[in-house]
């Protein structure tokens, strides 16, 4: 499953069935970037907090 585009960056996801969890990573950078959630909207919440964080590192490491 992907999650739609936020911020130019897209996420993958597979549903974690041992623990009940969605489990999802920012794809296509070089960083390993993850996330997870229990339910559908807080993983939503939880990849844009994911790319939000990502961005802000980049923007600081750019200067």
């Amino acid at each position: 499953m992907n999650l739609r585009e936020y911020k130019g960056q897209s996420g993958v996801v597979e549903f974690d069935a041992e623990d009940e969890i969605f489990v999802g990573h920012i794809a296509g950078i070089a960083d390993l970037v993850g996330f997870h959630a229990k339910t559908v909207t807080d993983l939503e919440t939880a990849f844009h907090e994911a790319v939000d964080d990502y961005l802000e590192i980049l923007a600081k490491a750019a200067g």
